[in-house]
């Protein structure tokens, strides 16, 4: 039985076996647009708590176990949207990046949380940081929202396909699609996270233009049309992925991985990445 198909009436989850040979329905009753708006909702409370310490006065930033920076905001934008989420959907699934214990085995149907992605970003009070919150079903990101706080900037899949960019508070919403790709390309890759090998492997491309950008906003400007193709090669963690996929998918784009194995898919051992493309259909990507 497969997951639910993005139709406006279609509840998500649809019909999911439980190992018996039974189906049930996970979010029982609910909609997809009922799903979509909940987490906008939540990705623009979280960026107003993440705004007041990045317009406040300077703030500390302490290290993780992996090397990574973290911050008062991501903790508090963190604790907001799992508790939003835990109370909407308590039968649902949550994994957090701030929250180690929810990255136990994964679900087939969950939803999963970078609340703060772009940290030195943030830090170093640039704006290229975002709020991710998305859906996954059967390893395939179906619904996501990817917000900018600092840059008014709000991207979301459609609750009956296809992927928009709106005001906060969702006025002015407006369809976004990937443009078909020219002779010459233009490539975005990381503000925080470039090196030699990137570098290399972009060479290997016709590049017309260079677009430098931070966090997850790198799918949405493919999604939107702004650039053709996303290349990383570099570790990546689902969460810093899953709501950027979702909205680039949505939006008629791909994400594939770079050993040539196919799509980028969700809830893997240990919820890393391996390396991949996310591109406007057009671009010939080359495997490592």
């Amino acid at each position: 039985e497969g997951g639910a198909q993005a139709g406006g009436d279609v509840g998500v989850g649809a019909l999911v076996g439980d190992g018996d040979g039974r189906a049930v329905r996970l979010l029982r009753g609910l909609e997809f647009g009922a799903v979509v708006e909940t987490i906008t909702r939540l990705a623009v409370e979280a960026g107003a708590l993440i705004l007041e310490v990045y317009e406040g006065p300077e703030f500390e930033a302490a290290q993780k176990a992996d090397g990574s920076p973290v911050t008062i905001a991501d903790e508090r934008a963190d604790a907001h949207i799992a508790a939003g989420l835990r109370a909407a959907f308590p039968d649902v699934a949550l994994v957090t990046e701030e929250q180690v214990e929810t990255q136990g085995e994964a679900a087939e149907t969950f939803f999963i949380v970078d609340p703060l992605d772009g940290t030195k970003e943030f830090i170093q009070r640039r704006g290229d940081f975002t709020v991710n919150i998305a859906l996954v079903e059967h390893g395939v990101p179906t619904l996501g929202v990817v917000y900018a706080p600092a840059k008014g900037r709000l991207f979301r899949t459609k609750p009956g396909g296809g992927a928009e960019e709106c005001k906060p508070d969702g006025s002015d919403a407006s369809d976004i699609a990937v443009a078909a790709p020219g002779a010459q390309l233009r490539v975005v890759a990381s503000k925080s996270h470039r090196d030699q090998a990137t570098d290399d492997y972009i060479a290997r491309y016709p590049v017309g233009d260079f677009l430098s950008a931070g966090s997850s906003l790198k799918f949405c400007l493919v999604a939107a049309g702004e650039a053709d193709f996303y290349p990383r090669l570099g570790r990546t963690m689902e969460w810093d992925t899953a709501a950027g996929h979702a909205v680039l998918a949505g939006a008629g784009g791909k994400v594939d991985r770079l050993d040539g194995t196919g799509p980028l898919l969700y809830g893997k051992p240990g919820w890393d990445n391996p390396f991949f493309a996310a591109y406007a259909p057009g671009v010939e990507v080359a495997p490592l």
